[in-house]
């Protein structure tokens, strides 16, 4: 991916500059490229976008603060180290007309001060230890065979997915340098009761023919919460009963949503009088 230095293609030399600056140099470029002055010229028609592209994100003040960030580190940090080398030499040069050539001791590399490398680890929670949080232990083996134990809280509400940072316990530094940092992975599992897709949880309940027929009222327990459900009249299995707010956090304060998908259950053998009120139903509606 090749970053576009938004201020160059103004005409500045640097991020430091007001918006005023960058309306007024928007216009005296725009004006300069306008496909209406550059009829058929493609290399100018290249230009007035990516001058338009500029202004759009440089006089947008949200966007600009973004784009400054990525401009620092690709372009700024440059023109930093390019500043710092030219005095340098230029300092070397001076030394050297004034006292003769100046030989300058190299400092090792291996003497430097070298940043630990990041780990990146996984854990799985169950919903229900996601939901209200819990403290878990990770192990990592180092390169010499020892056992390191981290102890750390996963919070309420996390996210599938979420990756949370233990800073200073990856790989040791040397020379002086940091500690790298370990990173978990929180993988929320699903388990035989409850799926989660999103914010909202998902499970089956099991009822009768004659339940889905006749309705009923159902109670099941859900993040250490009863919850009562009616299943209406003439309910078929696969049916989705949705109730709001009573799903996982989205992190916002909010709740997804609960659904119930109904799963009529049938008896594996009838009796003589089951058997018979089944052939009665069958009369009734003329089937077979």
């Amino acid at each position: 991916m090749i970053f576009k230095d938004y201020y160059k293609i103004l005409g500045f030399e640097t991020n430091k500059v007001s918006i005023n600056e960058i309306k007024n140099a928007y216009r005296d470029k725009a004006k300069k490229y306008h496909p209406d002055r550059n009829v058929g010229d493609k290399e100018a028609e290249s230009i007035f976008k990516d001058i338009n592209e500029a202004y759009n994100i440089l006089s947008d003040s949200k966007q600009r603060r973004k784009y400054d960030l990525s401009w620092n580190r690709y372009i700024g940090s440059k023109k930093k180290k390019t500043a710092q080398t030219d005095k340098k030499t230029f300092k070397e040069m001076f030394m050297e007309i004034v006292f003769g050539k100046v030989t300058k001791k190299k400092s090792k590399p291996e003497n430097l001060p070298k940043y630990g490398e990041d780990i990146t680890t996984e854990i799985n929670v169950s919903l229900e230890e996601a939901f209200f949080g819990v403290n878990k232990k990770v192990k990592l083996r180092s390169i010499d065979g020892k056992e390191n134990t981290f102890t750390f809280k996963v919070p309420a509400g996390v996210q599938n997915k979420d990756k949370m940072r233990i800073v200073g316990q990856g790989k040791k530094g040397k020379n002086g340098g940091k500690n790298g940092d370990l990173f978990v992975l929180v993988n929320i599992v699903n388990d035989k009761r409850y799926n989660l897709v999103g914010t909202d949880i998902y499970t089956e309940l099991p009822i009768t023919a004659w339940e889905a027929a006749l309705g009923t009222k159902k109670e099941i327990d859900l993040l250490q919460e009863k919850i009562n459900i009616i299943v209406p009249k003439c309910t078929s299995s696969g049916d989705n009963l949705i109730i709001k707010q009573k799903g996982y956090k989205d992190g916002k304060g909010q709740r997804g949503d609960l659904h119930i998908v109904t799963q009529i259950i049938l008896p594996q053998e009838l009796s003589e009088k089951e058997e018979k009120i089944y052939k009665q139903l069958q009369e009734i509606n003329n089937v077979g």
